[in-house]
């Protein structure tokens, strides 16, 4: 009968069993064994300036005396940062009592806007060449009060006496009877930045590679060059894009259309060969690989013939590209043909750094096997 017995209370404090299944347990969420770091985040507040210029030509100064105190000539109204802006300079001053004996010159807000804050540079540019310009200026230095504010349309920024009218008139910033002023604006503008959500690795360009490839590969070709007894293909259209004469000889309206090889005089075949490989690959070649001789003599005597090759087909990058590598090996078996190609090729920084090489005494000594005439020469250049 005793087995029969019913529970009708809680768990007896005898029994591990029910002391398990009658616990009370707390919820999971609070826990501290699974608790965790709080989040973090971070954003920027980005302050800058977006700058704009405008030149203004005031012809007929002496027309615009008389004008009157307080009238201004103003120029178009040109655009910085989302505003309008303009110029205004007032041949007899803007206050009546300095008497006209000022002229004044201000930028001038010239649309709607509330509290615009920018920076500002007036210039009056000298007329003579000597670089003397009267200039009042924001940028480029410290700025203890800040940028300045412009309230609303009309406000300005300028100088009531920006310039002595007498004297003026007997500068150099008046030719011609012509004033030029030049004005920058710097819009102060700020926005805050966030984290970014994303990261999209961007690889760099490998448009050069595949062009290059088809150099390399050789298919499709539709033209060849004829270059001292070798043969070139390559494709019309790569050429004419690189090139303006190439562009010109196979697509210009004197065009041959059966012409399907084209012979190179004047010109050696490894020549050849790196100017086709700059073409498609952007990029001076191997010469040690393209030679097979590894010289700073025949490298730089390469890059002489790749100079006058590039100046050939207008391709300008080359041409700079050579001449830098020919400025950073001049020496006194080469100097001579450099300077040659550098005033034939109009390289006028490359003949500066041949004819600062042989000006030094130390180097003239050891030209030994130029002659004397080019020396003298050399002299004659080097002393102008």
């Amino acid at each position: 009968m005793g087995a029969g017995r019913v529970c009708r209370g809680g768990p007896s404090s005898a029994s591990p069993a029910g002391a398990a299944a009658g616990r009370s347990f707390p919820p999971l969420a609070a826990s501290s064994s699974t608790s965790s770091a709080p989040s973090e985040t971070a954003s920027t507040s980005v302050t800058k300036t977006v700058n704009g210029s405008h030149h203004f030509k005031i012809a007929g100064y002496s027309l615009s005396k008389g004008i009157g105190v307080g009238k201004y000539i103003a120029s178009e109204s040109f655009s910085v940062g989302g505003f309008e802006w303009a110029i205004y300079f007032y041949p007899d001053g803007k206050s009546p009592e300095d008497g006209a004996a000022y002229v004044s010159l201000f930028i001038a807000l010239a649309s709607e806007g509330t509290d615009v804050r920018a920076l500002f540079e007036l210039t009056l540019v000298d007329q003579s060449g000597k670089g003397q310009d009267k200039v009042h200026t924001h940028f480029g230095r410290s700025l203890e009060g800040g940028p300045y504010t412009l309230k609303y349309r009309g406000s300005m920024w300028g100088y009531k006496r920006f310039f002595k009218r007498s004297a003026l008139e007997t500068s150099d910033y008046l030719k011609d009877d012509c004033l030029l002023v030049n004005c920058t604006v710097g819009v102060v503008q700020s926005h805050t930045e966030g984290p970014k959500i994303y990261t999209i690795p961007v690889p760099p360009s490998n448009m050069a590679k595949h062009t290059g490839q088809l150099l390399t590969s050789g298919k499709r070709t539709d033209i060849k060059f004829k270059v001292d007894g070798e043969v070139f293909p390559a494709h019309k259209v790569v050429l004419a894009a690189r090139s303006p004469v190439f562009r010109a000889q196979l697509f210009g309206p004197m065009k041959d259309k059966n012409m399907t090889c084209i012979k190179i005089e004047d010109m050696e075949a490894p020549v050849f060969k790196a100017l086709l490989h700059f073409m498609y690959w952007d990029e001076l070649p191997d010469i040690e690989e393209l030679t097979g001789v590894n010289t700073s003599w025949v490298s730089t005597l390469m890059a002489q013939h790749l100079l006058a090759a590039a100046d050939r087909y207008a391709l300008e990058r080359l041409k700079l590209l050579c001449e830098l590598k020919l400025c950073e090996d001049v020496a006194i078996n080469t100097v001579a043909n450099t300077l040659a190609l550098a005033e034939q090729h109009h390289c006028y920084q490359l003949k500066t750094v041949c004819l600062k090489f042989v000006a030094l005494p130390e180097n003239l000594k050891g030209m030994y096997c130029i002659s004397e005439s080019i020396v003298y020469w050399f002299l004659g250049e080097a002393a102008r």
